[in-house]
């Protein structure tokens, strides 16, 4: 089967910068309802700064369901988008997850659905199926396997090892990160067509011209982008330096840049992580591949709306996954954190 999943594009947003004085009075009141409602805060890498700022914990999608199977807070305020927030509330059915905004939604997730990964599967019976974390929970629960960007290729390594060489995979729904597990494992995958937006807009030009203007910097490129293969084709090649270019999540990335002894980085990501990047590093430098390379949905969370969430009864911010699709969902995202902890 051949299927072209065209990725829902972000509504449009414009929210007016807040001051200085804004930021910091806002964040106190949102730290101080935080600890009222006995609530923990968690933001994605992408998040504006200041709701980075205010989080008691920003990380990557893997960090994050870990942060939310293991916290002891009664709520949790997910800043994010809503698979992140139905993915807490699968690992944490007894909390209340709030998310402040419950348009925040995925051009990823949206690029596979239910239905169509049951007809997927209907075609390829015996099939093992690995989704990416980016999905919805009713995705999640026709799935055998969840991954990150960080863990794929040990998830997929995984699936090998106790299921033969041979076994068929089904991997979906980025394309660009199963272009990559099979250029790295050396075999071949069904793949869904599948993109996300943002990343799929950071295509090889936007390489070849930052590299021009930065011929020392390290690369940090993230699976999910559009130039992935590319870049892969040219260090292969010997065009591009393979000791100076690394495939990373975002957490891998934060890692990677604490660690190297680089001076100038050019990020391949959603713009939102050179504000993490940064705040680690002061004393290095980082590089936007495309400056347009910016997700709305992950920009629709603000402080005022996280403040809202957290002020009031819940009414129109919580995100809850009916038991009986949670209960199936649970079990690929499980098997993943006990594969790659």
């Amino acid at each position: 089967m051949t299927t072209i999943a065209l990725p829902t594009l972000p509504p449009s947003s414009s929210v007016d910068a807040l001051s200085p004085g804004e930021i910091e009075e806002l964040s106190a009141e949102v730290r101080a309802l935080a600890a009222q409602r006995d609530a923990v805060i968690l933001a994605h890498n992408y998040q504006r700064p200041e709701v980075q700022g205010v989080a008691d914990y920003v990380g990557d999608s893997l960090g994050l369901s870990q942060r939310a199977a293991d916290t002891a807070a009664e709520a949790i305020a997910f800043c994010g988008v809503h698979f992140m927030a139905e993915t807490a509330s699968i690992l944490s059915p007894e909390k209340a997850v709030l998310l402040p905004d419950l348009g925040a939604g995925c051009s990823l997730a949206d690029a596979i659905t239910a239905d169509e990964l049951r007809a997927w599967k209907a075609e390829h019976p015996g099939a093992i199926v690995v989704m990416y974390v980016n999905t919805s929970a009713e995705v999640k629960a026709e799935t055998d396997y969840c991954c990150t960007s960080s863990n794929a290729v040990q998830v997929v390594e995984h699936i090998r090892r106790e299921h033969g060489d041979d076994v068929e995979i089904l991997f979906g729904p980025d394309m660009f990160l199963g272009a990559y597990v099979e250029q790295v494992t050396g075999r071949r995958m069904r793949v869904w067509m599948g993109e996300c937006h943002v990343h799929a807009g950071i295509r090889p030009d936007d390489i070849a011209a930052v590299r021009a203007e930065h011929p020392g910097a390290d690369f940090l490129i993230h699976p999910e982008c559009g130039c992935s293969t590319s870049v892969m084709e040219y260090v292969a090649a010997g065009d591009v330096d393979a000791d100076s270019t690394h495939m990373l999540s975002t957490g891998g990335m934060l890692a990677h840049a604490r660690e190297s002894e680089a001076e100038t980085f050019i990020v391949a990501t959603e713009t939102g992580m050179l504000h993490p990047l940064a705040a680690e590093n002061p004393d290095k430098r980082f590089i936007a591949a495309n400056r347009e390379a910016v997700c709305t949905y992950m920009k629709m969370i603000t402080l005022p709306k996280l403040r809202d969430a957290l002020a009031g009864d819940g009414e129109g911010y919580t995100v809850r996954v009916p038991p009986q699709v949670a209960e199936r969902a649970r079990v690929p995202i499980e098997r993943m954190v006990a594969i790659a902890p």
